[in-house]
């Protein structure tokens, strides 16, 4: 069995992988103490198929977190190559992966094996990644999975242009203010966001089959708007935000 742990922002993520079967998946706040977050998420992962870390074979990290904590392990993966390892278990014809998180996104073209082709960072200020969205849903005073279902009610095209998150709540509050109603403004809110991340994929390069993971790969209104923002289908497994743990376990 093979152990892979992805330290994000906001949640660990933590899988446990035998063979090819993913076999328990955990995930657990990140909060202000990484290392505690880390152990709790190995005995909650651990006790869910009655095994202990005798069991375990390797156990790899990645994440913004990665070397918080050595005493685990020092075997750190690069995100970008958990990403495309972790894409390439659930899609073998996968050629560009989009991993949007909490405080930020990046995008990877990669061969058949997984090796980076290019890649690009998104690093304007929030906008494009989950923490954006969150603070929409806030302004919007509804819940975020209520906003990202509401936006494929809409079919206006309403423009929002505030790359800041403190920006672009003062223009929510403005288009309600204009008579907009939470449908539409929730739309020009996932495409705002499906636009910068579609520029960010584009500076790596789009091939045929792309495919988006982290926890912002389960609002179905960002990927909507994703799909539009590149005119083409995008494929989403089962558990998204888990894609970069399984790709560090299974990672040579």
């Amino acid at each position: 069995m093979k152990l892979g742990i992805d330290i994000g922002a906001e949640n660990t993520k933590v899988a446990i992988v035998k063979n090819g079967d993913v076999l328990s998946l955990v995930s657990v706040g990140t909060g202000s103490e990484q290392y505690a977050a880390v152990e709790k998420g190995i005995k909650q992962a651990l006790e869910k198929i009655d095994k202990s870390k005798k069991d375990i074979k390797q156990i790899k990290v990645t994440g913004v977190g990665k070397k918080a904590i050595p005493d685990i392990t020092k075997e750190e993966v690069n995100e970008i190559s958990a990403a495309a390892k972790g894409a390439l278990f659930f899609f073998p014809s996968s050629r560009v992966v989009i991993d949007v998180g909490a405080e930020e996104a990046r995008a990877a073209r990669i061969d058949s094996e997984g090796k980076i082709k290019d890649f690009a960072v998104n690093e304007k200020c929030a906008a494009g990644a989950g923490s954006f969205v969150e603070a929409m849903a806030k302004a919007l005073e509804i819940p975020v999975e209520e906003l990202s279902k509401i936006a494929l009610e809409s079919k206006k095209k309403t423009p929002m242009n505030a790359q800041c998150a403190i920006f672009a709540e003062s223009e929510v509050v403005s288009l309600i203010h204009a008579g907009f109603t939470k449908a539409d403004i929730s739309k020009a809110i996932h495409d705002a966001v499906a636009d910068r991340i579609a520029g960010m994929a584009r500076r790596a390069g789009i091939e045929k089959d792309v495919v988006v993971i982290g926890g912002v790969a389960k609002n179905i209104g960002f990927i909507d708007a994703l799909k539009r923002a590149l005119n083409m289908d995008i494929l989403v497994c089962a558990n998204p935000e888990y894609v970069g743990a399984i790709g560090a376990a299974i990672s040579e």
